[in-house]
């Protein structure tokens, strides 16, 4: 690779050469966007209404077309909400036998305790549906669509602790620095709408505690262009920062601007070749349009009031994770390819008795109005919802097992999630850990097999979605994973 590579031509055969290159760019993208038409906000949006596909892509037909991800920063205990474990209550305060840890690592915030004491779940779980799928009593509404989920209790990760564990769910990689599997989606597939971006991220606004933090690398686009990292919106204020025009300033003046500005942009990319150019002239037109397709989109005033208050008391608080739920519908309704939803203050060292069900008070109904409000307008079909964590916790106590501040230490060897729509079976799990939850015995599901899964229900064979960098061919899930096929429908 020329260190060079940037340098302002010397020559005017290389003005020429990389002149027309820019021109023939610009002229594609013109072409491109007269064909594809730009659907109108909430427009249902057909397949050939792709924007920047990579040729070939999807690899087959797709069971999902958008991915709404519910992602659970801190790590919830699978024990106290989808993996019932009798043998806990009968072993209340016991050690954990040698024979099922094995010697396992643990992290340093119990390496101190004296014993590992075994803390059963403080819930019932109880049967959901036909399927009778059980759930615990903190997710009574998880419960009712027993029938449209299916619950994974054999997942595996490979990180201990939080930041490698969230980077690994979201880019296949502990290290940062990887793109995140939305960017990889945008990458692959590209938009299904013009004035909305295609990976959005959403945040919940957690009154009780901060949590573990997030990075914005979370959401990145790491090796691949920058065009295709997640747009974060805001949860007040403007949805996206400087969305609105200064004052006195038209949408005609705008215009005017940003087409001098891509024409200064088209003539300096003409002379360094620098492909960041081209995201910066994208994403100064999409900005343009989002400043008219987005104060639609947050405007809940057209949504009937049954709707809104399906999704539970917090839906009108601006940044809830309810609000945000019912959002994320509205976005795929829009178009938007990926939406991802962040909550967090899942990490229950100590406390857990007050904390969890706190924390299902905030998702619990809103997850199950998400999946109800696709299912009756047509849409779960082909979106595919996720719920789940980074890791699991442990079947023994954080603390004492005697006091009701004990928390569960991180566990990444099993834990649970669920997923629903989009190709995927309903009403039924999948795999099953020991007596103690602390091993998987059967149907694992690694976090990279969950990830080529997820690529296969939009139509995308992971082992194909690859981009070169720094000499060799990069993919979401590096040289694992498997479809994990017995839960696609």
């Amino acid at each position: 690779m020329s260190c060079h590579r940037y340098e302002s031509v010397q020559s005017r055969r290389d003005f020429l050469v990389k002149t027309g290159l820019g021109l023939g760019t610009a002229a594609l993208a013109q072409m491109l966007r007269g064909e594809v038409g730009r659907p109108s906000v909430g427009a249902p949006v057909a397949k050939s209404s792709a924007v920047s596909a990579l040729p070939g892509l999807p690899h087959f037909a797709p069971k999902a077309k958008r991915v709404i991800c519910l992602f659970q920063s801190g790590g919830p205990s699978h024990l106290d909400l989808f993996d019932d474990k009798p043998v806990l209550r009968a072993r209340f305060n016991e050690d954990l036998p040698d024979s099922i840890r094995r010697g396992q690592r643990i992290t340093g915030m119990v390496a101190s305790q004296t014993r590992l004491a075994v803390q059963p779940s403080k819930w019932a779980f109880q049967p959901g549906g036909r399927s009778g799928t059980l759930f615990s009593d903190l997710l009574p509404h998880t419960r009712a669509i027993a029938d449209e989920l299916c619950v994974i209790r054999s997942m595996q990760t490979e990180a201990i602790n939080h930041d490698p564990a969230i980077t690994f769910f979201q880019s296949g990689s502990q290290l940062p620095g990887r793109p995140s599997l939305g960017a990889w989606t945008d990458y692959g597939l590209g938009r299904l709408n013009e004035n909305l971006p295609s990976f959005v991220v959403l945040v919940s606004v957690n009154k009780k505690n901060a949590g573990q933090g997030l990075l914005a690398r979370l959401w990145g686009s790491g090796f691949l262009p920058s065009q295709h990292q997640g747009v974060q919106f805001r949860s007040a204020g403007e949805p996206v920062l400087y969305l609105n025009d200064p004052e006195g300033i038209t949408r005609e003046r705008r215009r005017l601007m940003l087409d001098g500005v891509a024409d200064l942009n088209r003539q300096q990319f003409a002379t360094s070749g620098d492909p960041e150019i081209e995201t910066r002239i994208s994403q100064y037109e999409m900005a343009y349009r989002m400043q008219r397709s987005v104060p639609e989109l947050m405007d809940l005033a057209g949504e009937p009031a049954a709707v809104i208050d399906r999704y539970g008391p917090n839906v009108r608080e601006p940044g809830s994770f309810a609000r945000n739920c019912l959002l994320a519908r509205r976005l795929a309704e829009r178009g938007v390819r990926f939406i991802q939803l962040y909550h967090r203050d899942w990490d229950h060292h100590g406390g857990l008795q007050d904390r969890l069900p706190q924390m299902t008070q905030d998702v619990d109904q809103p997850s199950a109005a998400l999946v109800q409000d696709l299912k009756q307008r047509g849409m779960l079909e082909d979106t595919l919802v996720i719920w789940g964590g980074e890791f699991g916790r442990t079947p023994y106590a954080q603390g004492t097992a005697k006091l009701d501040a004990y928390g569960r230490d991180h566990h990444g060897k099993a834990f649970s999630l669920w997923m629903a729509g989009g190709g995927i079976k309903g009403g039924m799990t999948h795999g099953t850990t020991d007596d103690f939850g602390f091993n998987v015995v059967e149907n694992p599901v690694h976090i990279h097999d969950l990830q080529a899964t997820i690529l296969h229900c939009l139509g995308v064979d992971h082992h194909r979605l690859t981009y070169r960098f720094q000499g060799r061919q990069y993919r979401l899930t590096d040289v694992h994973g498997e479809v994990v096929k017995a839960i696609l429908a």
